[in-house]
């Protein structure tokens, strides 16, 4: 591990690194965990920034020392790139500020802010902008990798609502940009990851969004081949107004379930409406027809809509993700999917197929860094375990996104590749000609590759 001395830290050559932890230290502990529990690393130091300038320094100092660097946003990162081992992790938690300009629209928002705060600051003037579908989750990571969340569908991605930014580049500079003064950098910021500097401010452009028409509906496991086909057939004519989401899970032993279903499979269906709560599409009384065992279908605000699955995903439990952009599914993915629920080993797995689509498509291809607009399904399968080895956990992930890639139209959602999936699938979420892009931008801004605990693209 390397010593950094003592007088880089306390009298540095500019501002102050904030608080700084080192091993041993009070909160040193709590500081380097992440979401993930299946990450255990100890960094040479934290350096718990409050503001621009304490980013700026910190990104100085490890590059004056050679301490390779992580940024931690919501720590949410599922392969665990919040964190590193021996190095500096500039932890960005303390910077939680959200500022709502309600006459124009905007939201300025720091990075480590998760959406759960975010939401309820904006949702305070009957606004949001999309986010994901976890509260807990972090918004500087989910929007970097694109943002994929239950507004998605009627109103675009996190990254297509981001108008500006600030952000530290990777040689401790400082940098403001819009679409007017770095047209290059916004693009590859709009899912790029966070290869091309440390974002200290978001500004986002917000909808608004009242109260919404919402609920999850499940029935035990045997019901799966009626409740997917019908999803199936729903999903393809849906209006972009509903987000259809389709999961195999097993049933928690929460109030709302009934007790002959606690900890038993089941199959899901989960809507969200954006349009008139007084005329919903067909699909919920397509899916309420089927008389499911469990029916939350009412009027929500958005904010515990998001926080609606929370529970399912604690932070500490240990977790292996794949996912997998789909074309149109026929009737041989329902087998399909069902015999991999079939073969879950934990309680805690789970596979999602989520209808995208609507105003996702209405972006050129071209437009952003984020690849897969045409896209009409995203699949998610999540291994999630306490205890024990790992290994029959994400070899059941492998093996079911093996079983289920046969509907792929082409790679992965950036933000869900795991760590093993190697480079060549991160190049794959790009496609060539955006993949040369971000190795352009990368060129120009951190040629030596100091920002590359993240979605790499490798400058070289």
């Amino acid at each position: 591990m390397t010593i950094i001395p003592d007088a880089l830290i306390d009298d540095p050559p500019g501002p102050r690194l904030g608080e700084v932890l080192r091993p041993g230290d009070a909160g040193y502990d709590e500081a380097r965990r992440v979401w993930n529990g299946a990450i255990d690393r100890r960094p040479a130091i934290i350096a718990r920034c409050r503001t621009v300038d304490e980013v700026a320094a910190a990104v100085r100092i490890a590059n004056s020392t050679g301490l390779e660097i992580a940024v931690r946003g919501g720590g949410h990162s599922i392969p665990g790139h919040s964190v590193c081992e021996g190095g500096m992790m500039i932890d960005l938690s303390p910077m939680q500020r959200v500022q709502v300009d309600t006459e124009r629209r905007i939201a300025r928002a720091e990075p480590g802010l998760v959406w759960g705060d975010y939401d309820a600051a904006t949702q305070a003037h009957g606004l949001a902008s999309p986010g994901g579908e976890i509260s807990h989750t972090g918004v500087a990571g989910l929007t970097l990798g694109g943002g994929i969340g239950w507004l998605s569908r009627a109103y675009g991605l996190a990254c297509d609502h981001l108008v500006g930014a600030e952000l530290v580049l990777a040689d401790g500079t400082i940098v403001d940009v819009d679409d007017e003064s770095d047209p290059e950098l916004m693009w590859g910021l709009r899912g790029g990851g966070g290869n091309f500097g440390i974002v200290t401010e978001f500004r986002f452009r917000l909808q608004r969004v009242p109260q919404l028409l919402a609920g999850m509906m499940a029935w035990p496991i045997a019901r799966a081949p009626e409740v997917i086909g019908t999803f199936l057939d729903v999903a393809p004519s849906a209006p972009r107004e509903l987000s259809p989401v389709v999961g195999l899970v097993v049933a928690p032993p929460a109030p709302f379930v009934p007790a002959e279903l606690h900890f038993q499979p089941v199959v899901t269906v989960s809507l969200l409406w954006t349009g008139d709560s007084a005329t919903p599409p067909a699909a919920f009384a397509a899916f309420q027809g089927l008389h499911p065992a469990i029916d939350t279908t009412g009027i929500h605000p958005y904010t515990e809509i998001q926080q609606w699955y929370d529970d399912g995903v604690p932070h500490g439990r240990r977790y292996h993700v794949r996912s997998e952009w789909l074309g149109e599914l026929d009737d041989d993915v329902v087998g399909a999917l069902i015999a991999c629920a079939g073969a879950m080993p934990s309680p805690f797995d789970q596979i999602l197929v989520r209808r995208v689509g609507g105003a996702i498509a209405d972006v050129g291809a071209d437009a952003t860094a984020f690849r897969f607009r045409d896209a009409a399904y995203m699949l998610t399968v999540a291994a999630g375990w306490d205890d024990g080895p790992a290994d029959p956990h994400v070899q059941w992930c492998r093996d079911s996104w093996s079983a289920l890639h046969a509907w792929s139209c082409g790679g992965s959602y950036v933000n869900h590749l795991a760590a093993d999936e190697g480079a060549d699938r991160v190049r794959e979420a790009y496609g060539a000609a955006t993949w040369d892009r971000l190795v352009a931008l990368k060129r120009r801004l951190d040629p030596a590759n100091v920002l590359h605990l993240n979605q790499n693209v490798d400058p070289t």
